[in-house]
């Protein structure tokens, strides 16, 4: 009976556009099946990924080793880029979606979690979020690059992530 009801939900979603999109991306649905987010959705996910690159960055740079720093500091030049970039396509009216002010709580959370680590347990904890955080983001910019709405959006999509799959091959390199 449950599997009924959370296959009938997750057909709900499906056929619903209007809802679908927004909820799907927040559940991850779209995600399993590789449909674009919306517009909106990707602009909000991709602004608090540079957030929390950038964040969780700055706090490497003052509590890891050297490889970790050199890594963070590309984090952060390269995250800041891309804010700026998308920052500039929204200002610029070529996109309509609003930029957040502030991290997800899941963001936030793994921020703090951060914040409350040193030493060798801190630079663990950080390698394993940037590979997860990357992921995510290389799939994101995937899914929006080849299927998404907006040609100025769905086109920065496309050229920015190669950087975002460079940064998950160095992410899993510090990860090994």
């Amino acid at each position: 009976m449950k599997k009924t009801i959370a296959f009938a939900g997750l057909a709900l979603l499906i056929a619903s556009p209007v809802f679908a999109q927004s909820a799907a991306e927040k559940t991850g649905v779209n995600s399993m099946l590789g449909m674009a987010p919306k517009t909106e959705d990707f602009v909000a996910e991709a602004a608090t990924s540079d957030m929390f690159e950038i964040e969780s960055s700055k706090l490497a740079l003052e509590r890891s080793d050297d490889a970790t720093k050199a890594f963070a500091q590309q984090m952060i030049a390269d995250h800041e880029k891309t804010t700026g970039e998308l920052k500039g396509l929204v200002s610029s009216g070529k996109v309509q979606a609003q930029i957040p002010a502030a991290m997800t709580s899941s963001q936030q959370d793994m921020l703090n979690k951060l914040k409350g680590l040193q030493g060798a347990d801190f630079t663990k904890q950080y390698h394993s979020d940037q590979e997860d955080a990357h992921k995510d983001a290389v799939d994101l910019f995937k899914r929006y690059g080849d299927g998404g709405d907006n040609a100025d959006l769905k086109a920065w999509a496309a050229t920015t992530r190669p950087a975002l799959e460079h940064h998950l091959q160095m992410a899993s390199d510090l990860n090994k």
